[in-house]
């Protein structure tokens, strides 16, 4: 195998995932998966320029950048590029107000955001608010509308926890389109909107990047 300078030859940038990636979350702040700390601090400490992206949709920003660096991360919050604002710039452009289906641990992070009269539904990985409640509001909001908009924060699966895997938000997305006939705008990965924004604020070109 090519030493790791040559295998990284024209490389300029690294977009790097967490969860799953660089810790699997769970009881007690998840914990650290192995070497992960020691690669993330030689990534920094060489010529290229590191950017952490994340669907995080359960924690703010600030909260998930201080379990990230009690595991013994260097990170700042201004080096993750995460949904939940990448939502609220498109909210505030579009003069929409959203039904927020989401988790109270990202909700700060809509403190600036209208929610009166919703014109829209935001869902994330919204873990026990997840209720037939809570659903059905959402598909009422939707259903009441002349043209829908269903945004949400990343479509996975699943995610795996410490105990073991975790729906994530895409099956409820996916429940509210086939409720509501209408298709939801994926902020998160994998849009590739989310990625050039990655990117634009490392300033590096896709293909300058791993």
């Amino acid at each position: 195998m090519a030493p790791w300078g040559e295998r990284l030859a024209g490389v300029r940038g690294v977009l790097l995932d967490i969860s799953g990636v660089l810790y699997d979350s769970g009881a007690g702040g998840g914990t650290a998966i192995a070497g992960s700390v020691e690669a993330v601090a030689r990534l920094k400490g060489s010529r290229l320029k590191v950017r952490f992206c994340t669907n995080e949709s359960q924690k703010s920003r600030a909260e998930l950048v201080g379990q990230l660096r009690r595991l013994g991360f260097d990170i700042s919050e201004g080096e993750v590029t995460a949904p939940a604002p990448a939502a609220c710039q498109i909210l505030k452009e579009r003069g929409l107000r959203p039904y927020l289906l989401i988790h109270d641990g990202v909700r700060s992070e809509f403190d600036q955001i209208d929610t009166s009269n919703p014109n829209c539904v935001v869902i994330a990985d919204a873990g026990e608010s997840f209720s037939y409640q809570n659903m059905n509001n959402a598909f009422q909001v939707l259903m009441e509308l002349e043209n829908p908009v269903l945004i949400s924060l990343g479509k996975g699966r699943y995610y795996k926890e410490t105990s073991g895997l975790m729906l994530d938000v895409g099956p409820y997305m996916k429940a509210l389109e086939y409720a509501c006939g209408i298709k939801a705008e994926v902020v998160g990965k994998p849009s590739p909107e989310f990625f050039k924004s990655a990117l634009q604020a490392i300033g590096v070109e896709a293909h300058q990047a791993q």
